[in-house]
């Protein structure tokens, strides 16, 4: 790939973007935010991460989401990160959002996991100087600690907010009850829970239902509280994409590897229901992957959807799911009986 020219944003990046609330609080995040999971660690290609960051800013994704143990190797999506903000995006840093998350295993001992006050703030420390940021926009526990009293690890959001190394406090895969107790615990150190990240799809639909031991599911959950919801995996690891409908796998695809998706999950019961999909979107002029875009932000709870992308094309393809109308009543009754939990369940 050619070496790329100095960047400077498209003067237009504001004017087909949508942008949406993040609950009851003053944060604007886009529609859909590129998420560094899979694409940007050191085995990925330097130079397509940073078309992808700049073509993706100039269509006005101003959020981008990280975790301490992106890569491949941990720490590499970060420090990649960084070095294209430095190279291209550090002019505009009061327009980005950049979140970062702590709670999966990082580093050896028992120090390096988890939700102690230790990890996470030791944790944000490292993201912090992985990137070349003076703060994130967002620190997430990203995910509960049954080991750890939940006081702790809200206690540790609350002190990076108040230390001014971040701005706002999320959590990602709590579950309902687990969410309006942190939100609770935020709330009295006078620190507010802006938002959650869960997973999300068609395939995927827990956030709507009420697992057991709870009484509520979690849209209901962030809509009384007043936090934001933002999503992950809404293109179920690439099983809500065109690639599989042939109920071939692919070299190099993610079933291929078996890391996340599993071959087997290209079965029948999936082919039947995503080639059914697919012919939904094509009736609406769109990819398989635009309708599920189109369908997780149907429901206005959901702030944002975190979509990857390995390339321009594949990031451009995705963002214009937002210039489609909304879904129907009658196109999502069509839907519906499609849209199975646990369809190609991945790993």
């Amino acid at each position: 790939m050619p070496v790329l020219p100095p960047y400077r944003a498209a003067d237009e990046r504001y004017e087909s973007m949508s942008y949406r609330r993040a609950g009851r609080s003053g944060l604007d995040l886009p529609a859909l935010s590129l998420g560094l999971w899979h694409n940007f660690g050191d085995v990925n290609p330097i130079e397509t991460q940073r078309a992808v960051l700049r073509r993706a800013f100039d269509l006005g994704i101003t959020h981008f989401d990280l975790a301490n143990n992106y890569g491949p190797p941990y720490g590499s999506a970060e420090a990649n990160f960084g070095r294209h903000l430095a190279q291209d995006l550090a002019p505009y840093r009061d327009e980005l959002v950049i979140s970062s998350k702590a709670g999966y295993d990082m580093w050896p001992g028992p120090y390096g996991d988890g939700g102690s006050r230790k990890y996470l703030l030791a944790s944000l420390d490292q993201s912090l100087a992985r990137t070349g940021l003076d703060y994130v926009d967002i620190f997430y526990s990203h995910r509960p600690d049954p080991s750890v009293p939940l006081e702790e690890t809200m206690g540790a959001l609350h002190t990076a907010v108040t230390s001014g190394k971040a701005l706002y406090a999320g959590i990602s895969n709590y579950s309902p009850s687990a969410t309006r107790e942190a939100a609770r615990i935020l709330a009295e150190l006078g620190t507010p829970l802006l938002i959650h990240q869960p997973s999300y799809s068609m395939f995927n639909r827990h956030v709507e239902q009420v697992a057991e031991g709870e009484t509520e599911p979690l849209l209901d959950t962030v809509g009384d509280l007043g936090v934001g919801m933002i999503v992950f995996s809404p293109l179920a690891q690439g099983l809500l994409t065109g690639r599989y409908l042939t109920g071939d796998v692919p070299s190099g695809s993610r079933a291929a590897q078996g890391k996340f998706l599993r071959a087997e999950a290209i079965d029948e019961t999936y082919l039947e229901r995503a080639r059914g999909l697919n012919a939904i979107a094509e009736s609406r002029g769109q990819t398989l992957a635009q309708l599920a875009l189109t369908w997780v932000l149907r429901d206005q709870r959901v702030t944002s959807a975190i979509i990857g992308a390995s390339s321009v094309a594949q990031l451009e393809d995705n963002v214009q799911a937002l210039t489609t109308a909304p879904l129907t009543d009658e196109e999502i009754a069509a839907i519906e009986p499609l849209a199975v939990d646990g369809t190609g369940r991945w790993r």
